[in-house]
């Protein structure tokens, strides 16, 4: 069923309109969007870990949510703006025009349903800049619509206690972290045969990258063959059940505080792109 890992009483689209009419307190309840991709993550991981991550980290934040907590989930949004992989069989990318479109279009389908607190958990490391871009774009239209842009990974996790220092620091996709959880998440798709350790090389100038990761523009192709930026080889199970625990938890406080939190409602004049100065009033 489409529900995937989220319990499906919190799925929205498992209610019928007659039942989201009906909700009470709507304007604090909280509706969350996974966004992940469909991209390629090396040669021993699907093309879909961004939103097996993202969408398997809100349901198992959801299933910890007390009952007195109103949230669901939307499904997953399952492409991204993925051109940096787009040298690799599987990648399947949007542009960031049509991507920030589609996030801003679903802003507001959920806005005209009646909800104000919107909470986008974002998978993909290609696209916080979009996430970003339609949650202000949403907030220029509608002053009563708390729109967070959130990544999976920004919220106190486990994951450090398990990488290396070199791990920490170089690392971007496919390594150790993203492997162990979707051996937790979905470990019939992993093939650690053919998984290999695979790092770029430091920045050479500390002054535009004092961490040593790269401070221009990349594809992954820049790094190699393989489609990894990171080293997989040490990801075990049991590390991954514990990230995805530490992640759910941190998750299902965040959702519970917005759905507590309040926030400045805007009654000067709205903008609209469609409209010549770009405000109108409403």
């Amino acid at each position: 069923m489409i529900h995937g890992f989220n319990p499906p009483k919190r799925f929205l689209p498992y209610l019928s309109w007659r039942e989201i009419s009906a909700l009470k307190d709507k304007e604090n309840t909280v509706i969350v969007l996974p966004t992940g991709a469909t991209e390629q993550h090396g040669p021993h991981l699907p093309c879909a870990v961004d939103t097996l991550i993202c969408a398997g980290v809100v349901g198992a934040a959801l299933h910890l949510l007390p009952d007195h907590v109103p949230a669901y989930a939307m499904s997953p949004i399952t492409y991204g703006k993925s051109e940096e992989h787009l040298h690799f069989p599987g990648t399947m990318t949007l542009t960031g025009e049509t991507l920030l479109a589609t996030m801003n279009e679903i802003g507001e389908s959920v806005y005209r349903a009646g909800f104000r607190k919107l909470l986008i958990v974002n998978g993909h490391g290609g696209q916080p800049q979009v996430m970003e871009m339609a949650a202000r774009e949403m907030r220029l239209r509608h002053g009563d619509f708390i729109v967070i842009p959130g990544f999976t990974w920004r919220v106190p996790n486990a994951a450090g206690q398990y990488l290396s220092e070199k791990e920490k620091k170089l690392a971007m996709h496919a390594g150790h972290a993203e492997t162990a959880l979707i051996m937790a998440l979905a470990p019939e798709t992993v093939h650690m045969a053919y998984a290999v350790e695979n790092y770029p090389p430091e920045f050479p100038s500390k002054l535009l990258s004092p961490d040593g990761r790269p401070a221009c523009a990349w594809s992954a192709r820049d790094f190699g063959p393989s489609g990894i930026i990171g080293n997989p080889l040490d990801a075990t199970p049991e590390q991954g059940h514990a990230i995805l625990d530490s992640l759910a938890k941190s998750w299902a406080q965040a959702i519970t505080e917005l759905h507590a939190l309040t926030w400045a409602a805007r009654t000067e004049p709205t903008w609209d792109k469609s409209h010549h100065d770009g405000f109108i009033q409403r």
